[in-house]
């Protein structure tokens, strides 16, 4: 059986509060983590719990769109920069940015494994183009891989939720990462 969200367009009034509820969602979530209450986010979506949950029916579904709708904020930000970015800098502020966004919201980390495959593609995808664009201006090594990328961006978002995470850490750690992509 489909859910009604998916069987035809949301009225407008529906929209606005589906936009609430991930909204809450997302400072609810990264305040608390998985765990979080979802009375908590329908409380600060200014909806009511059954609200809540004709747009999600599970604790799950919610999650998921919200790491969908995250997910899909991160890949913006990397197309924007892979467009209109520094060839040579653009991978490079990317991936601070989504570490220090890691820091800040602890489900971010949960998009890069995620069974939201065409969304974590596309991210893959963008990353590419980021690699790519890096390495024809000579400010990344050619033998660098996307898949390494990928799991570099993993493994600091990791990093990121550590309680002896600090910006001095994350400054340091991100330096030898960056060393160890730059071109001699």
């Amino acid at each position: 059986m489909s859910r009604p969200s998916q069987a035809r367009p949301l009225r407008a009034d529906a929209q606005r509060n589906r936009a609430k509820i991930l909204a809450a969602a997302e400072r609810v979530f990264a305040e608390g983590g998985p765990d979080a209450s979802t009375g908590e986010v329908a409380r600060r979506a200014g909806v009511a719990a059954g609200t809540v949950f004709r747009h999600f029916p599970t604790k799950a579904d919610l999650l998921q769109a919200l790491m969908k709708d995250l997910l899909e904020q991160v890949t913006a930000d990397a197309a924007e920069l892979a467009t209109t970015g520094d060839p040579a800098t653009g991978l490079f502020e990317f991936v601070d940015r989504l570490v220090r966004r890691t820091a800040a919201n602890r489900t971010v980390v949960g998009l890069l494994a995620v069974p939201l495959s065409g969304p974590i593609t596309s991210l893959a995808e963008v990353v590419g183009r980021l690699l790519t664009r890096a390495q024809e201006a000579g400010a990344v090594r050619p033998e660098v891989r996307r898949d390494e990328v990928m799991a570099l961006l993993e493994s600091t978002c990791q990093g990121a939720l550590s309680g002896n995470w600090t910006d001095d850490l994350r400054d340091r750690t991100l330096a030898v990462v960056f060393r160890g992509l730059r071109a001699e």
